[in-house]
């Protein structure tokens, strides 16, 4: 209604404009008709006239319909956004920034039964706890994974997504885990190409129920036997056949039509309900002896090459349970050579399961049942369990039992991927847990170190005692900061780079390293594009790799440097399912020394792993490049042959930079200042007190008057007492009141308040995660020296800016 009276309201409004003008228009031709002696200037003059009034009137029209169009523009519709989400065979909900419902789509109030609001869904309590912390990750990194969540629909895959243009809304996205049985698989081949592949030979396939209704049948069979190529499923299959004698036919087909042969072959649904295959085709119109039985003897080569062409691993065995056929699929899935020769299926497992199988082929072949699954071990894969399905069989010669095994090791490697990748970032976490507590220690050993050195000179008895217990505890530092960098929570200072750029600046450093006995021969692809990455830490991980080949050569060898550009279609053709199909700058580093045992690969990654000598090696130097890696954006893989080599492949995003952006140069580091006296008060908010009270010593030295308290309620009562604060150094995590949230409540009455974050974080993880501006940041563990330049350097920046 609003909308028709608005249009109204306009039409009368340019109604009215239109008649004004008119009336205008008409006046003025009289009032110069009447005066303009000349009749041709006249005539001039009012062309000219009306013109301009003609094009007033046309811009004020167009101005009038502006802001119309562009409320409609920017009007939201939550409507659309349904309409979107509707088909979606994930149960979709989206949440607002406060938390509450914005919509949801009709599978989600199926299957949750209403509205209610992710995570507090009707489910178990550990399954709400981990949505919890599902959701507390997508608001901190953008995106957030749970597989396997348990729920009474059986178990789902949930990904949480940020959106919306301050990414504060979550797209909560549920799907359910289906079951890819045989039966399934089996019903899409028939339905797709194979299945007219078939039809085109002259072969009908149908697959039944367990009652004997029709669940699919391939193009052939629905024109031949059901005569309605649109037919829908549950026809009765028995309907569709007439017996003449011993001669099969189609119901709707004389009976002095072609018999056809019938294959029939049994599976197992997963849910026990079972399904059958029927094959069924034309027999020669010439018998041999003159019966219908004889005929079938040539075909069952034709049937044996038919089921070649099925995508599931398919053998054929004989009433004593000898092997007859296996098609391509079989052979694959069970790790049989296209020459191999096998003679009893048993002879494809391990020792403990021959008997069993041994025992399904006689009980089937024999008639004692229809079909089975059993959950055997093979012989050259031994590591993991398989699916074998053994189903009696009719009309296939001698043979009497057909057997099922899938080739899943696709599935496994992607299993063992997830469950890889979910091992890392637990231990991930626990380090980076441990490293951050081991860093408020490593704060009061090395301040103490450092106010100790202060009043012993060089020469003094315990001066050389105090700088042994500092050089260790910068050690235990280094080792911190490695945990921190498996963990993806070291600092980083991201820059725009060209990889070869970064090679050739430490291709000296890398030869000193190798030595002489080790050749490094470097090559670079053409037209790489930038990537996004801390030059300093990715030499690091060059460094570490290239330390790591050096030890894996002991009698010399080579060290393969090489970069290269992959587009979006060379990483779909990789098949790596974690990474996303984009564009990547890959470096890869390949030695020719022992290689890495099978058994050992997977674990190369994990911190503290290592083959070494005792005192070798920390085991945290491969640790230390998948962190960077991973906190860099790519990713890492090893690829290794026992006595030939490993081969260790980085893919890094490329970055999207701006027309005219050029990589960065390094910045030339400027000569730090020896003075660190200052003025002023100093806030200072720590909970730890070993590290209060270090950083507190450190500062008054050094002139500052200094406040402390042990949490940031205490520190927040400090600066409302009216007290003049010139500084405030906090830490980030405390109990009561953490620091983000106290520097939030003082700005309110002081916007202008500088503030130096002290944690043992990543500062760009940090910053992303409190969202406040103007902020400086001093990572721990810090010296008397850091923390005290780190007051300087703010308290000068705050001093220019108010001049």
């Amino acid at each position: 209604m609003k909308t028709g009276a608005r249009a109204s309201s306009r039409t009368l409004l340019y109604g009215i404009v239109i008649t004004m003008f008119m009336l205008l228009s008409a006046g003025t031709v009289v009032a110069v008709w009447g005066t303009v002696a000349d009749a041709s200037s006249a005539r001039v003059f009012l062309i000219a006239f009306i013109a301009a009034m003609f094009g007033l009137l046309v811009y004020a029209l167009v101005r009038y319909r502006q802001p119309a169009a562009v409320a409609r523009v920017s009007a939201p519709d939550m409507n659309l956004i349904v309409g979107v989400i509707e088909d979606s065979d994930c149960a979709v909900a989206i949440t607002r920034p406060d938390g509450s419902l914005a919509c949801v789509n009709r599978r989600f109030q199926n299957w949750f039964g209403g509205l209610p609001t992710p995570p507090a869904l009707p489910l178990p309590e550990e399954s709400r706890r981990r949505l919890d912390e599902a959701r507390m990750i997508a608001r901190r990194d953008g995106i957030a994974h749970l597989p396997g969540l348990v729920t009474d629909r059986g178990t789902v895959d949930v990904v949480l997504r940020a959106a919306g243009e301050d990414g504060a809304h979550l797209v909560w996205r549920f799907r359910q885990l289906r079951r890819m049985d045989g039966i399934s698989e089996l019903a899409g081949w028939i339905n797709g190409e194979s299945g007219r592949r078939f039809g085109g030979a002259g072969i009908m396939v149908a697959l039944v129920d367990a009652e004997g209704r029709g669940i699919v049948a391939n193009r052939a069979f629905h024109k031949r036997a059901l005569g309605d190529m649109e037919a829908p499923p549950g026809w009765l299959f028995t309907d569709l056949l007439r017996v003449d004698g011993d001669a099969i036919r189609l119901a709707r087909e004389a009976r002095d039509s072609t018999p056809i042969h019938l294959s029939q072959v049994t599976f197992d649904g997963g849910e026990g309900d079972g399904a059958t295959m029927f094959l069924m085709f034309d027999l020669p119109t010439t018998a041999i002896g003159g019966g219908v039985a004889q005929q079938i003897a040539p075909a069952v080569p034709n049937v044996q090459g038919l089921l070649n062409m099925l995508p599931l691993g398919l053998a054929l065995a004989d009433r004593d349970g000898r092997l007859l056929f296996m098609n391509d699929s079989f052979r694959r899935a069970a790790g049989i050579a296209p020459d191999g020769h096998v003679i009893y299926p048993s002879d494809l497992v391990v020792e403990d399961d021959k008997a069993s199988v041994s025992d399904a082929v006689r009980r089937f072949a024999s008639g004692r049942g229809s079909f089975g699954d059993l959950s055997v071990r093979l012989k050259d894969k031994g590591e993991e369990s398989v699916a074998l399905t053994i189903a009696a069989t009719k009309g296939l010669g001698d043979a009497a039992v057909l057997l099922s095994l899938k080739d899943n090791s696709e599935e496994s490697r992607l299993k063992r991927q997830v469950a890889q990748a979910m091992k890392m970032q637990a231990v991930g976490q626990l380090a980076g847990g441990v490293a951050h507590d081991f860093n408020n220690i490593l704060t009061a050993i090395i301040g103490h170190c450092d106010l100790m050195s202060m009043r012993h000179m060089p020469g003094d008895s315990d001066y050389d005692d105090i700088q042994q217990i500092k050089q260790n505890s910068n050690r235990a530092a280094a080792l911190t900061r490695q945990l921190l960098a498996f963990s993806r929570q070291q600092t980083l200072r991201p820059q725009i780079l060209q990889l070869p750029d970064v090679i050739s600046e430490i291709s000296s450093l890398l030869r000193r390293l190798l030595g002489e006995r080790v050749a490094l021969d470097v090559s670079h692809g053409r037209n790489l594009q930038t990537v996004r990455a801390d030059p300093g830490q990715l030499e690091q991980v060059i460094v570490n790799l290239a330390v790591n080949a050096r030890d894996a050569m002991p009698d010399g060898g080579t060290l393969t440097i090489q970069t290269y550009g992959l587009s979006a279609a060379d990483t779909r053709k990789l098949g790596i399912e974690i990474m996303p199909i984009t564009e990547y700058v890959a470096l890869r580093m390949s030695d020719t020394g022992t290689g890495i045992p099978p058994e050992i690969i997977t674990k190369i990654f994990e911190p503290f792993f290592t083959t070494k000598e005792v005192g070798r090696g920390t085991g945290l130097g491969l640790s230390t490049v998948y962190g960077i890696v991973k906190q860099t954006g790519g990713f890492i893989f090893a690829e290794s042959e026992v006595g030939k080599g490993t081969s260790f492949v980085i893919y890094l995003p490329v970055h999207e930079a701006e027309k005219g952006a050029a990589p960065a140069q390094r910045a030339v580091a400027k000569e730090p200042s020896t003075e660190l006296w200052g003025t002023g008060t100093i806030l200072l908010v720590e909970d730890e007190a070993m590290v209060r009270a270090v950083a507190e010593r450190a500062l008054s030295r050094q002139g500052y008057t200094v406040v402390t308290a042990t949490n940031g309620e205490e520190g927040l009562e400090v600066l409302e007492s009216g007290q003049e604060v010139d500084l405030v150094i906090s830490d980030v995590v405390m109990p009561v009141m953490d620091g983000p949230a106290m520097v939030r409540a003082a700005r309110e009455a002081r916007a202008d308040l500088p503030v130096i974050f002290m944690s043992g974080y990543a500062e760009e993880q940090l910053r992303k995660s409190i969202d406040i501006e103007n902020i400086g940041f001093l990572p721990k563990p810090f010296s008397v020296q850091q923390i005290c330049e780190a007051a300087r350097d703010t308290l000068a920046a705050e001093r220019a800016a108010d001049k």
